[in-house]
């Protein structure tokens, strides 16, 4: 079945605290586009919403995702990590047969 994406509460409150220090209202972007090293890849960038985005809303903040990335993102989990490796958003995809080290790209089975 699928499910729109969920997003943790830590990423909103990371969503937060960027909008608060950009002093602008702004939503996280996250698309899947075709590239990377596995053949998709995730774009995941500040931007104005557009009309035909989903939008999940949390604590005052918002993360769209456009119609044709959606399909690619079901039942999936948008959060923020904050490793040795930097403090990054992160998209935990069930839809993904594999992954690349760098966690930015994806292949579907």
């Amino acid at each position: 079945m699928n499910l729109p994406p969920k997003v943790t509460d830590r990423a909103f409150d990371r969503l937060a605290e960027i909008a608060e220090s950009a002093g602008q209202d702004q939503v996280l972007r996250v698309a899947v586009s075709g590239g990377g090293c596995s053949g998709f890849q995730y774009e995941i960038t500040l931007d104005q919403p557009d009309g035909e985005d989903l939008v999940l809303s949390g604590k005052g903040q918002r993360v769209v995702i456009d119609p044709v990335s959606l399909p690619f993102l079901s039942n999936a989990v948008i959060d923020f990590t904050d490793e040795l490796i930097g403090a990054r958003f992160v998209v935990e995809n069930p839809n993904a047969s594999s992954s690349c080290g760098c966690g930015l790209s994806f292949s579907m089975g």
